[in-house]
């Protein structure tokens, strides 16, 4: 019997990546294709139990019935969106994964990493050609971090305040992909120290570097993510930012570093919402 169970959607590039990554593990899984052969009710709501998920969390907006069926509104109960996901099955989000180290909504494809014992010490590649990338939570204060991003012309004065959150990437095979990091504020964040080496870049890195960055924000509780750049404003518009006047910011996001003067005033500031 496998220990592995893939709520699958053979059309979703996401859930093939992540059934390629698994079998690369050299795991063999059982294959729900949900679509099919939905989860009974309670199946479900003990799936988003035991990932730590809300029901809304769980919800699939692009390309279902979501925008028609108004579950935007906050009236709904999560009794009451159960009733939509098994009417409407295509509003169950993908792939759910689940493994004895627990139970996990693998976007991006890259967080199936947590569930598997035995990660293989060779670069993988997605569908898409970028490499798939494990994250590590690091200290602010890290001597690699502190470099890379001095090398890169980005802020270090604030590093050591220790509010942020720092991640440094890397391939399957070792490979050093990059950092990222984010200021926790409240309901928002802000995303600083996203760099990535020039040796590795132009292989899709980045976009999965930020999308993998947002999803632990996310984990967090976190909602909107911010950012002020100079330079890179065609990049992370690419992964879903979209420039913003000032005082549409929260007062929270005015008040950090780097919008006090950190970066220049001729920074673009750039918004959008957290979503898996």
């Amino acid at each position: 019997m496998s220990t592995v169970t893939l709520y699958h959607n053979p059309a979703c590039g996401t859930s093939r990546n992540v059934l390629a990554m698994i079998r690369h593990a050299g795991a063999e899984p059982e294959v729900i294709e949900y679509l099919k052969d939905p989860p009974s009710r309670e199946v479900l709501a003990n799936l988003i139990r035991r990932a730590g998920l809300t029901v809304r969390q769980v919800l699939r907006r692009k390309g279902t019935p979501y925008a028609e069926l108004g579950l935007d509104d906050p009236k709904w109960t999560d009794a009451e969106l159960l009733d939509f996901m098994m009417a409407h099955p295509i509003l169950i989000n993908r792939p759910i994964v689940v493994t004895p180290r627990g139970v996990t909504l693998c976007r991006p494809s890259d967080v199936v990493l947590d569930l598997l014992p035995d990660l293989p010490d060779a670069d993988f590649d997605k569908e898409e050609g970028a490499p798939f990338l494990k994250d590590e939570p690091i200290p602010a204060t890290d001597p690699s971090l502190v470099a890379a991003l001095t090398a890169a012309s980005l802020p270090v004065a604030d590093l050591a305040d220790g509010e942020g959150r720092f991640f440094a990437y890397r391939t399957l095979g070792g490979t050093r992909a990059g950092y990222g990091g984010y200021l926790p504020l409240d309901a928002d964040i802000l995303v600083r120290s996203v760099m990535v080496p020039e040796a590795v870049q132009g292989k899709g890195i980045g976009r999965n570097l930020v999308a993998l960055l947002l999803r632990r924000a996310w984990e967090e509780g976190h909602q909107r993510a911010w950012l002020l750049t100079t330079s890179a404003g065609g990049f992370f518009e690419k992964a879903g930012f979209k420039p913003v006047t000032r005082d549409q910011a929260p007062a929270a996001v005015l008040a950090t570093p780097q919008a006090q003067g950190l970066c220049p005033s001729t920074a673009t500031l750039l918004s959008r919402t957290i979503t898996v």
